[in-house]
């Protein structure tokens, strides 16, 4: 007569144990750790997985998973760079030893995993390159599978780094809890997680419960938010195969129900016992599994993040040379262009450029030509255009460049923008031309008008990623023009809480790229605030950044400025060319607005919307006191 309460007190038990997989001895997920490498400790595991207390085994056979890239794309070169046996990999692949598999094939890699101190690792080495950071080898080299922060740990002096240096690279790999293998999980996998991919798509690639997947990584229903360039542990009954590697077209038609007991010699008086657990847990998995497949729906839907990633130029790469075959998408795409933008024959082209003679180039591969009666500038570029084309599309500003046609031939794209009459900012700040102070100021203001408009105006808004003086333009009135969208991209899809982007692919110029993308690449509108207070620096003393840092023997821009404004040395810090013909007190309170805009915190800068009326009542009054010199001159 008390079995029915008793009963009941036993299913809330394991309905509060099924569904509140946090509370187990399992492995916490990473998250956005990775990309904070001046982070110490081993919160959320930055530095690997941790040897727990519920750990079954300090040493066992682990499996983790890498996408070929140039160079590590053969058995030979993907064992070699991380130490797995070669024989091995190729027995788990199923292919021969001397195989090269294609660029982005997802492979299994057998290692063995031993706890080391606080953490399991995989370890192997790698020789320092003269452009490696602690940063590109984590997320490029090793694609996720260590952190920056493991790999400063484990190497002594991390921060005397030479070209030949040995690094030892802690890779991330674990073993199963007790939990785990009273529950007949043999393996974990570190799978790398790659932009689009949501738990239940992981586990049902290597046939797991999406619950399984959710409890070894320490998440939960509610929160199962998963990145790019971070590992994901898979709980494996079995050892993974090559036929894993592809996600089936078609959902699978088996259920996501546990493995059979292994207890089944007990005696038959408890068979009841598991006929009840057995119950309750198929229907909490079910509800898992039908959530997850809710979930990644909505993800795909909403998910923009795939904008602003590495997988972005592979499908612009796909894109280009699909065009080149002739087949309909270059048609399709030409007949999109042609809505907004006049599309011109090459033998217009030729026409405009003199036949593109070398007495119509501008520099590099930009041309001057003639369209009905009209200057353009016309770019001859062998890449992708469709994402700056896109761009342009969406933008009209008075100060930033404006394109008007396209035309395609035999691989070759040829872009027709405005005629900027008097050519890029560098060619008038660094090879003595002059510039007065008003112009100066105007220019600056031009071009924060123009980048708030991209951040601020365009939907969605873009970020520039490669502003510097030689993308300004300037025209006949030597007002500025923002040129070269070619590394623009939207921010479409960032995180209210998160404020950035993370990606590791890493482009742009040196000396305007800012601290936190280049060590760690993140993505916000902050990057072209940093940017554009290099910029504003070189506008005021006519020299390059580096050139700036070489005199000052100071790496920290801060600390240059900062010395600039301490002492008053502003007037041996000017361009020359203006020989004091400036007003002090202003020229004082932009190198300010410069310093505001380099600070290391991306969060202590200003936004662009906030430096432009900043820059306006400046103008102004630069105005006011050239008035003022002129009259009484």
């Amino acid at each position: 007569m008390h079995c029915f309460p008793f009963t009941l007190i036993f299913l809330s038990t394991l309905f509060i144990f099924f569904t509140f997989p946090i509370t187990l001895a399992q492995q916490p997920y990473i998250g956005l750790a990775t990309n904070a490498c001046p982070r110490r400790g081993n919160s959320n595991s930055i530095r690997g997985y941790t040897c727990n207390g519920g750990s079954a085994n300090h040493t066992c056979q682990a499996y983790l998973t890498f996408r070929t890239q140039p160079i590590y794309n053969s058995v030979y070169t993907i064992s070699t760079l991380l130490s797995s046996d070669a024989r091995h990999l190729a027995e788990t692949m199923s292919v021969s030893q001397n195989t090269t598999f294609e660029t982005n094939k997802l492979v299994i890699v057998p290692v063995q995993c031993s706890c080391a101190g606080e953490y399991y690792q995989a370890n192997t080495s790698y020789a320092f390159q003269n452009t490696d950071t602690p940063f590109s080898i984590a997320n490029n080299t090793f694609e996720g599978l260590t952190t920056c922060q493991a790999l400063m740990h484990e190497n002594h002096n991390p921060g005397h780094l030479y070209l030949g240096r040995e690094l030892t690279v802690p890779l991330r790999c674990a073993c199963p809890t007790k939990n785990q293998t009273e529950k007949g999980i043999k393996y974990l996998l570190s799978y790398l997680v790659n932009w689009g991919d949501s738990i239940s798509v992981i586990s049902e690639k290597f046939g797991v419960s999406c619950n399984n997947t959710l409890e070894a990584n320490s998440l939960s229903l509610t929160k199962a938010k998963i990145y790019p360039f971070t590992t994901l542990l898979v709980p494996l009954h079995d050892k993974p195969s090559n036929s894993q590697t592809i996600l089936q077209s078609q959902p699978s038609s088996t259920s996501s129900s546990p493995p059979p007991s292994s207890s089944t010699h007990q005696s038959s008086n408890k068979t009841w016992l598991y006929v009840v657990v057995g119950g309750v847990f198929a229907l909490i998995v079910l509800t898992a599994v039908i959530f997850c497949i809710h979930y990644h729906k909505g993800r795909k839907k909403d998910d923009s993040l795939s904008q602003l990633t590495v997988s972005e130029s592979f499908e612009n790469q796909q894109l280009g040379k699909e065009m080149k075959k002739g087949d309909g998408k270059l048609s399709e795409f030409i007949h999109g262009i042609a809505q907004s933008f006049k599309v011109y024959s090459f033998e217009e082209i030729q026409r405009a450029t003199n036949n593109l003679n070398s007495s119509s180039l501008i520099k590099g591969s930009v041309y001057r030509g003639v369209m009905n009666g009209d200057l353009v500038a016309i770019k001859k570029t062998e890449g992708d255009v469709s994402k700056e084309i896109q761009i342009l599309n969406k933008v009209n500003h008075s100060n930033v460049i404006r394109l008007s046609g396209v035309s395609f031939n035999e691989g070759q794209w040829y872009l027709v923008y405005e005629y900027a009459a008097n050519g890029p900012l560098s060619e008038w700040i660094f090879f003595g031309k002059f510039l007065s102070w008003t112009q100066r100021i105007q220019i600056a203001l031009d071009v924060a008008i123009g980048l708030d408009y991209l951040h601020s105006f365009t939907s969605p808004p873009h970020i520039h990623k490669d502003l510097k003086s030689s993308n300004i333009l300037l025209d006949s009135d030597f007002r500025a023009k923002i040129a070269n969208l070619s590394l623009a991209r939207s921010v479409k899809g960032v995180d209210e809480d998160d404020q950035f982007l993370a990606t590791r692919n890493i482009v742009g110029t040196r000396g305007y790229m800012a601290p936190e993308y280049l060590e760690n690449g993140l993505v916000s509108t902050k990057l072209d605030v940093y940017a554009f207070g290099v910029l504003m620096l070189e506008i005021l003393t006519g020299k390059e950044v580096a050139a700036i840092l070489a005199e000052d023997n100071n790496k920290n821009l801060s600390g240059v400025l900062s010395a600039v404004l301490g002492e008053e040395r502003l007037k041996e810090f000017m361009d020359p060319s203006l020989q004091s013909n400036y007003p002090f007190e202003l020229a004082m309170f932009v190198f300010e607005i410069i310093v505001g805009c380099i600070e290391k915190d991306p969060a202590s800068r200003p936004s662009m919307q906030e430096i432009v009326p900043t820059l306006s009542r400046t103008m102004n009054s630069s105005l006011s006191w050239e008035m003022s010199v002129n009259i009484s001159g």
